[in-house]
């Protein structure tokens, strides 16, 4: 783009006047290194509801000055708000793709000398209220020299780079009957935390049986036993892989492995799916003096009740340990238990993949959804595509995106930055015998129509190359795009060229070759694919409209496409019977099978044994909170993947130092997911998006809702973490715990509180829940390197002292009089005049965000 910009002003300009400002590569890093970038939040109280003010500062700290006039530099950054071109002290901002955006001089910039600096106002839509929102790695390009970072832009840390976000016009929102939503401040949280009635304390024998998720029922015996290396382990054949995970585990928490000698008391892990009140992926624990028995209805039962023996035992290992006698009875509420993680917006590793399956096994979820494709990226090697991950899978500064995809997310200019990367096949196919071993059935999304640019530009890079080697055939094969398309669209994520091209051939077969490629993988894992994920979701409305094989697809008579309007269900048809040829059940997220704002497609026009359904868009005030039930009445299958509860990106606290998107809630803690209540749908239906309280869903909406007629067809329920501002491993895992643990509870118990989440028990199994979490948990949490989440503590000054309290058991509160320079536990109020800065303390030694009051 610059160097088409490039060539049209030549002809009036001589090459001196459009020179770049730099004579040099260390020139260049010199003005960005020694230059400072900042975003800044002005108002998200304009007259006009739903949008905001902003501006952007640079500072010159350099010795080199940028000359006035129209010259051949450019600064780019990530907004995921897009900007309208706005030109404003001889600077033209203007949208690139998706968040990227572009400030470049015009003839009536003025120039920026050494040591002045310059501010660019503008507005844009909905809001800005987190320093997440803003993306780091501002760069400068110059001419042919190679882009060069802002060095303070060059951070994970916010407040390098984002002016401070304190004032009410910051931090508020214009919509609806304005923000009920208040910032927390130490002194709200504080008067929320003595207002939460504790309960007495589970002693440590209660602490020790109450395992997460709570089993359906158990018996206590009177007595105890001694449990160490000594014992002996007995499996069938069947149970090799059970036995092996057993053994593993006892031996790396006992430090020796155990015994094979005659006459050692035995642990007998065995199947027996006849045993009354047992259901699938149930099983029975008997725990006595001198035997351990695991009995499962399946092999899936034995691994679950192998965890809860787990569970039992203390948190640090010793040469013996003692567990109560006892009997369990168990088996889970659904059979869906999911966890949806999307890599494909930012990489984070295979290790951090693992570790998530090794989770998800310990509290017995059973689903992992990979988002393995997205607009952002692609995330797994495809045999005989190479561009997939060696374009696909890489992002970095390339107008042209032969060599990489456009720079998105904060990633910066170079291949090296943040969340780039893939699964190779090898990686993967680990994944798969990793999530065997842990009894996780591994649902891989391949996102389409839309969400679909890395694969789309992908695959138009491999049709430049086959073409420039002479094989034109060859070139067409995978092609996902028309080069004369002119259908014009913009996303919900800003992009206008993301989605397939349905009313090709050749994309049906690139979906081909990817179910198989997935099959042979599974196949080579030991496994069988079952489901494929197509994803489905937010389709730009427009697209295809000017696409040439499209106007002649509509041309034909009598094929079911008399119009725009029928080619989605023509893709999702055509989709369907590949999964379908391929013995594959189909899932999508739900807008992807909708046939209008309320009606799903007819269940009969799709042949797959199971159409499943991520019900997700929960909004309530936008009509759409009751389709999982229409869903379910339908025939199709049905996953709860509630945005309102269920969204791990959202902030779990309402600052805006807090992590996240906010569109479907203002925050979700773990608190709202522990209270999540899938067996009654609409008792979730709490707050409008503005912090309305809900009273009466149906007046809200103007209308009755359904219910639910076809019980057996909602599968359960599942956690979604999408990773838009999570760029490292380290920012994801606090996202995902330990949320993930209130969302295990919820899947596998159903407690008898529910609907009814302010009645005391109800209150009482919060407070049990929280107090296993956090004296138990937390530390098994740190034992496998994997970070987590708690909120901060509260804090008030009252009467000349200082006092601070925290909501969760277990949580040491530190303080700090120097400025964080060094901390001393809280026991009692404080005495002190000057800034106090706070924070928690896990028992696991994770600290919280830092308060200052």
């Amino acid at each position: 783009m610059i160097k088409k910009l490039l060539t049209l002003s030549l002809a009036g300009l001589s090459w001196l006047a459009l020179a770049g400002p730099f004579q040099s590569q260390q020139q260049l890093a010199d003005f960005t290194g020694q230059s400072q970038w900042f975003f800044a939040v002005e108002s998200n109280l304009l007259p006009e509801p739903g949008r905001f003010s902003a501006r952007i500062e640079v500072y010159n700290g350099s010795n080199h000055a940028l000359p006035a006039g129209e010259r051949d530099w450019a600064w780019y950054f990530h907004s995921i708000r897009k900007i309208d071109t706005t030109q404003s002290q001889g600077l033209q901002l203007e949208h690139v793709q998706g968040d990227l955006h572009r400030i470049r001089p015009t003839s009536e910039f003025a120039g920026l000398a050494a040591g002045d600096s310059i501010a660019l106002r503008f507005t844009s839509a909905p809001w800005i209220i987190s320093y997440s929102d803003w993306m780091p790695r501002a760069f400068m390009v110059s001419g042919s020299l190679a882009p060069s970072i802002f060095a303070n832009t060059d951070s994970e840390t916010f407040h390098d780079f984002v002016r401070p976000m304190t004032e009410p016009e910051q931090l508020l929102r214009n919509f609806g009957d304005g923000d009920q939503f208040q910032t927390m401040t130490p002194e709200r949280r504080f008067a929320n935390n003595s207002n939460n009635p504790s309960s007495t304390p589970l002693n440590a024998s209660q602490l020790q049986q109450r395992i997460i998720p709570q089993p359906v029922q158990l018996q206590h015996r009177r007595g105890h036993t001694s449990f160490g290396p000594h014992w002996q382990l007995q499996a069938r054949g069947a149970l090799a892989q059970e036995a092996d995970y057993l053994t593993e585990q006892l031996s790396q928490y006992f430090g020796q492995p155990l015994s094979s000698a005659p006459n050692s008391p035995q642990i007998e892990l065995q199947l027996d799916s006849s045993l009354p009140n047992l259901k699938p992926e149930g099983y029975q624990l008997s725990i006595e003096r001198q035997r351990i028995r695991i009995t499962g209805y399946d092999e899936a039962g034995v691994f679950y009740g192998i965890q809860s023996l787990l569970a039992l035992l203390p948190v640090q290992s010793a040469a013996e340990v003692t567990l109560p006698q006892l009997s369990m009875l168990d088996y889970p509420r659904f059979s869906w238990r999911g966890m949806h993680y999307d890599m494909a917006r930012n990489f984070h590793g295979l290790e951090v993949t693992l570790r998530l399956i090794e989770q998800m096994g310990r509290y017995k979820l059973n689903k992992l959804h990979l988002h393995l494709t997205e607009d952002e990226g692609w995330r797994l090697e495809i045999p005989g595509l190479p561009e997939l991950t060696e374009i696909g899978a890489n992002r970095c500064f390339d107008l042209t995106e032969q060599q990489c995809l456009l720079t998105q997310l904060g990633t910066g200019p170079f291949s090296d930055g943040t969340g780039n990367g893939y699964y190779s096949r090898e990686d993967f196919i680990q994944i798969l015998r990793h999530a065997k071993k842990h009894h996780i059935e591994v649902i891989p999304e391949i996102d389409m129509p839309g969400h679909a640019r890395a694969a789309i530009k992908a695959m138009e890079a491999r049709y430049q190359r086959l073409q420039a080697t002479g094989q034109p055939e060859e070139a067409r094969r995978f092609l996902l795009s028309e080069a004369d398309d002119r259908s014009e669209y913009l996303t919900v994520q800003n992009y206008n060229d993301n989605s397939i091209n349905v009313c090709l051939d050749s994309s049906y077969a690139f979906i081909d070759k990817v179910m198989y490629e997935l099959q042979q993988m599974y196949r080579e894992a030991g496994l069988r694919l079952r489901v494929f994920h197509m994803g489905g979701d937010e389709v730009g409305a427009g697209s295809w409209q000017g696409a040439p094989a499209c106007q002649q697809l509509m041309a034909e008579p009598l094929n079911g496409v008399a119009g725009v309007g029928d080619l989605k269900p023509y893709f999702i048809n055509r989709v369907a019977q590949l999964a379908n040829q391929r013995g594959l059940a189909m899932a999508a997220w739900e807008d992807g099978l909708m046939a209008d704002s309320t009606r799903p497609f007819r269940r009969e026009q799709f042949d797959n044994s199971e159409v499943i359904v991520n019900a997700w868009d929960n909004i309530w005030e936008w009509g759409y909170g009751d389709r999982a039930y229409r869903f379910a009445n339908e025939g199709y299958q049905v996953v709860q993947s509630a945005g309102t509860n269920l969204y791990f990106d959202h902030p779990q606290d309402v600052h805006p130092e807090e992590r996240g998107y906010y569109w479907a809630a203002r925050y979700t803690d773990t608190e709202k997911v522990f209270f999540y209540r899938p067996d009654h749908l609409y008792s979730n239906a709490e707050y409008t998006r503005d912090g309305t309280p809900i009273t009466d869903l149906e007046a809200l909406l103007g209308r009755a809702l359904p219910e639910l007629e076809k019980p057996d067809n909602m599968l359960g329920i599942q956690g979604q973490v999408w990773t838009e501002t999570i760029r490292t491993a380290e920012q994801l895992e606090p996202m995902i715990y330990p949320r993930l643990i209130a969302l295990a509870e919820r899947a596998w118990h159903r407690a008898e509180w529910e609907p009814n989440k302010q009645s005391a028990p109800a209150r009482l199994s919060w407070q049990q829940f929280l107090q296993r979490l956090t004296s138990v948990e937390f530390p098994r949490l740190a034992q496998t390197g994997a970070g987590h989440y708690m909120p901060p503590p509260g804090a008030i000054r009252e009467q000349g002292n200082i006092r601070a309290n925290h909501a969760w058991p277990a949580i040491r509160i530190e303080y700090s009089l120097d400025q964080g320079q060094s901390w001393q536990q809280y026991q009692q109020p404080l005495q002190h005049d000057g800034d106090v800065w706070l924070r928690g303390r896990s028992l696991s030694d994770q600290r919280s965000r830092i308060i200052r009051l």
